[in-house]
């Protein structure tokens, strides 16, 4: 089989893994620690691909800035309040059907941020999906007593407003980084990425790296699994013209999650979590069957 059919299933793939990461990760190093060492070495490796491939700068400082903050929303404020609240104790798997709330927020924000309209069909994928949400994680909310609800409550709040960011970054995205070379906007994107994380792993973490084999390992697979596997993949569609059908398989990342929760921590797969997750899956299809944004882990 062609890279073209294999791309976009192997881009979801390798997506999906990143919330395993998070998990592994969080035994080894702080979130915000691990975070930093990610981007850095991330954009370093950008700046050698660019390097190599005469990528084009911007050569103007508004469209510097543009990718920047654009980076501070889909990468460092995404990413760490995501990585911190599976830290706190928020499964994988859990973690993994929020994030298909991103698709459903990007469609309820884009009538205000980019003036389109949602049908009555999307209307109702939006209620289906946060009814999908509010059945995956109800056992853990009610399973709490009153003391440790504040505790489970947290960072399940955080993971969502961590979905709140990349869905602002997305839909800023798509409309001020319209042009220029993705290649050198991937780069200013993890810049923008260290801005939230090297002072939150200076303060609250003090660089807490244990510097482990699974350690190490994990965050290789990070960064060249996932920011450049994945990244270069959506490069290498959107060149051809396919984001169309990597969003299609995107249905399929919470239920890969959830499967690859269970076989590396044990993570139940209760019937909560399964009927959860294809209302969920249900709920982004019908709200996103037009167009889908996919911010790659």
């Amino acid at each position: 089989m062609s890279l073209d059919r294999l791309a976009p299933a192997i881009f979801v793939l390798l997506w999906s893994t990143g919330w395993i990461v998070a998990k592994y990760a969080s035994l080894h190093s702080g979130p915000f620690t691990f975070l930093m060492i990610r981007y850095s070495l991330s954009a370093l490796a950008f700046v050698l691909v660019c390097s190599v491939t005469g990528a084009r700068w911007p050569r103007d400082w508004s469209s510097v800035f543009r990718a920047v903050y654009s980076g501070v929303f889909l990468h460092g404020i995404y990413l760490a309040g995501l990585w911190w609240a599976i830290a706190e104790g928020v499964p994988a798997g859990i973690s993994g059907i929020i994030a298909a709330l991103q698709p459903l927020m990007t469609a309820m924000a884009a009538p205000f941020l980019v003036g389109e309209r949602v049908q009555p069909i999307q209307r109702l994928g939006l209620l289906l999906g946060f009814l999908g949400i509010a059945i995956a994680i109800s056992p853990k909310l009610l399973a709490s007593g009153t003391a440790d609800l504040w505790q489970s409550a947290v960072p399940l709040v955080v993971n969502l407003l961590a979905m709140v960011s990349v869905t602002y970054g997305t839909l800023y995205q798509k409309r001020h980084l319209q042009t220029g070379d993705l290649r050198t906007i991937a780069t200013l994107q993890y810049v923008g990425a260290l801005i939230v994380t090297v002072p939150l792993a200076f303060i609250f973490e003090g660089l807490r790296f244990d510097g482990t084999q699974t350690a190490i390992l994990s965050l290789l697979w990070s960064v060249f699994g996932l920011s450049m596997g994945a990244v270069g993949l959506l490069l290498y569609l959107i060149r051809r013209g396919q984001v169309s059908r990597a969003a299609s398989l995107i249905y399929l990342m919470p239920p890969a999650v959830a499967i690859e929760a269970a076989i590396a921590f044990g993570e139940p797969l209760t019937l909560p979590i399964i009927v959860g997750t294809v209302i969920v899956v249900l709920g982004v299809y019908l709200t996103n069957r037009r167009t889908a944004d996919v911010v790659p882990e």
